[in-house]
């Protein structure tokens, strides 16, 4: 690492250098001390993920594959990785409990219950999916900052890189939402699922159609006395209106055959990625079970 890492040029080994200090800095504050607010929980997805974020955007714009404001804009770049980051704590919750590990906002699961633990109880499940459900909503808000960042890129390996990421949280989220299943064991995307998703999100109205479809289906699932829906609804007002279905989408008919042997070639790869991925998750989940 350290050879490639001095192959490189001054300007990818400076923004390098600068956001590892970060994060070390970042991380090590998170040794010692619990996610307790919400601030906190935004403070921690920065160290851990929004400074990947922002970290990989001013390469982006070093190398010149995109335009400088695309490093500038330092706040898209972070809701970047901390709309990732919190799908995976919010459906890591199970995995995470068994492992000792506490990565939600007491500020928020407090509300539902007297230790972070009470919430995989089958007498306060629904308490839980409460819990659950803000901070779903709370992960949403970054939607539109993605969105955002996504319509500035114009280099087509940095938008893929960027933008399927991206698609397959809101999926993630869209299948937690509401679900009892996440604190019961493994929630997940079909394999079918992903592979569509990364074969679809190649440009800026293909990736808001996504988008749209996935705030919908959590629209469709809002408990009318959940303490959060019209925060939800709001949020996914926010949504709709930067993603209205309309624009043009790209026709797969319309690709090389070059591009499609290599989009073939990464579902099959990624197919066999996630099936030994959900294979070791389970068997670890009943592992812990028993």
């Amino acid at each position: 690492i350290s050879m490639e890492f001095r192959n490189l040029s001054k300007v990818y080994q400076d923004v390098i250098s600068d956001i590892c200090h970060k994060m070390g800095v970042g991380m090590a504050e998170f040794l010692e001390k619990k996610v307790d607010s919400q601030h906190e929980w935004d403070k921690y997805c920065h160290y851990v993920a929004g400074l990947v974020g922002i970290g990989l955007s001013r390469l982006f714009s070093a190398s010149e594959l995109e335009d400088p404001i695309v490093g500038q804009d330092t706040e898209l770049a972070n809701s970047m990785g901390l709309f990732l980051q919190k799908t995976n704590i919010i459906r890591d919750y199970l995995e995470d409990q068994l492992e000792g590990r506490e990565f939600w906002p007491r500020e928020v699961w407090s509300r539902y219950a007297k230790k972070l633990s009470d919430l995989a109880k089958p007498e306060n499940i629904d308490m839980a999916v409460q819990c659950l459900n803000e901070l779903i909503t709370n992960a949403l808000h970054h939607v539109p900052d993605v969105l955002t960042y996504l319509s500035r890129l114009k280099n087509q390996s940095v938008f893929n890189f960027c933008a399927i990421p991206q698609v397959m949280a809101i999926a993630t989220l869209a299948a937690c939402y509401n679900n009892k299943q996440v604190f019961r064991g493994v929630v997940k995307i079909r394999k079918g699922q992903a592979v569509t998703l990364m074969m679809d999100a190649t440009n800026i109205q293909a990736v808001k159609a996504i988008m749209y479809q996935y705030v919908e289906e959590i629209y469709q699932k809002i408990p009318s006395t959940d303490p959060s829906s019209n925060k939800t609804q709001q949020v996914i007002a926010s949504i709709r209106a930067m993603s209205l279905p309309g624009g043009p989408m790209a026709s797969r008919h319309h690709y090389s055959p070059i591009y499609l042997s290599c989009a073939m070639l990464l579902a099959a790869l990624s197919w066999q990625y996630l099936s030994t991925i959900s294979k070791a998750t389970e068997e670890y989940v009943q592992a812990g079970e028993n």
